[in-house]
């Protein structure tokens, strides 16, 4: 069952939290340099089990040409891990330790199922990007861990998306949201597309290949704006049709007047910010969100919803007369079959 890294993996960077959730930044990164050595080093429950993972995605990946996919989603309870195979690297996540975890085990472990990895994938230790979960103290939506600045290319459906595999807690492309990312592209032709909480621009690039008339991407980063921009550049998406607005969601949300025929609102959890006034609590404000992005619908027009808070309960009530449709079933990948709450989904619409 061995499999090396695809050449030409495409690639996204997933939360188990799903997308851009801030409540956790990351820690140290980079492979640790004693990962080295053959032999699974005592991990030979988690690399049976990355083994089996592999062979029962093989046929689903070699179908749909995918390129970068999870392999392992903290199956076993002593690896916490969740692991993500993308073109050429691996990207490892770290579940927050629980105190009650002798962190020498923990750590053991770890080189451990690092070590299981490279035999298994066939990957050098420098291709191999480890992330830890740790509380975040309040502060900003995306953690940064790292200054490499190191941006690689790879595909998904078609497309070419920029991944950062070392700097960042997520790399970039969010792989649970690829069907999310194809349900767009379906909706988007002729219409006005509309990019809220956009982060890397993905689903604006998606929706330009659907054959949107005009895509308009707005986040507050301008990091995460620039990385849209050349995301869509990649794809030869340029030009007056194709506008970046850097902004505070609900306060360009007052003041723009343009209606568009599909929007995809897909905010963090939680988040602060310097020019965020308060903060954002997705359980707590999302009918307000929800009302004040559909109030920008054209007539027929639809909005996707999405987040990533694994106790999520839409208020469909409150939100009377949209129409709601929770489509959460029909967005999450084979890949992530384990974790049915990585995020939720809904299709909403005016009566």
């Amino acid at each position: 069952g061995a499999l090396e890294a695809p050449a030409d993996a495409a690639g996204s960077g997933v939360g188990d939290q799903g997308s851009h959730s801030p409540d956790h930044a990351g820690g140290a990164l980079g492979a640790p340099a004693d990962a080295a050595g053959s032999g699974v080093g005592g991990a030979e429950d988690f690399a049976n089990r990355v083994r089996k993972n592999l062979k029962k995605l093989k046929k689903w990946v070699e179908k749909e040409n995918i390129t970068c996919y999870r392999i392992y989603d903290a199956d076993l309870p002593d690896y916490a891990l969740a692991v993500d195979l993308y073109e050429g690297f691996v990207h490892v996540r770290e579940h927050e330790r629980p105190e009650t975890v002798d962190p020498l085990k923990a750590e053991k472990r770890l080189h451990g199922a690092i070590a299981a990895l490279r035999e298994i994938l066939g990957v050098g230790a420098e291709q191999v990007f480890v992330k830890h979960r740790r509380r975040a103290r309040g502060g900003t939506q995306y953690g940064k861990l790292g200054e490499t600045r190191e941006m690689r290319t790879v595909r998904e459906g078609g497309l070419k998306f920029l991944v950062n595999p070392g700097d960042y807690f997520d790399t970039g492309l969010f792989l649970d949201h690829r069907p999310t990312r194809e349900l767009l592209r379906s909706l988007a032709r002729g219409v006005k597309f509309l990019n809220l909480f956009a982060y890397t621009g993905t689903a604006s690039v998606y929706a330009a290949a659907g054959g949107a008339a005009t895509t308009t991407t707005v986040d507050l980063s301008s990091t995460y704006l620039d990385w849209a921009r050349r995301n869509m550049e990649l794809n030869r998406y340029s030009g007056p049709r194709h506008r970046f607005v850097e902004a505070d969601v609900l306060a360009w949300l007052r003041k723009e007047r343009t209606k568009y025929g599909l929007i995809f609102l897909d905010p963090p959890t939680f988040s602060t910010s310097k020019s965020m006034a308060g903060t954002l609590d997705i359980q707590r404000d999302h009918v307000h969100l929800v009302r004040s992005a559909a109030s920008l619908l054209d007539r027929g027009g639809v909005l996707v919803f999405s987040n990533n808070f694994k106790k999520f309960k839409m208020d469909v009530e409150a939100l009377a007369p949209l129409q709601v449709e929770d489509v959460t079933t029909r967005t999450i990948p084979p890949d992530f079959a384990r974790n049915l709450r990585v995020h939720h989904t809904f299709l909403i619409r005016e009566s």
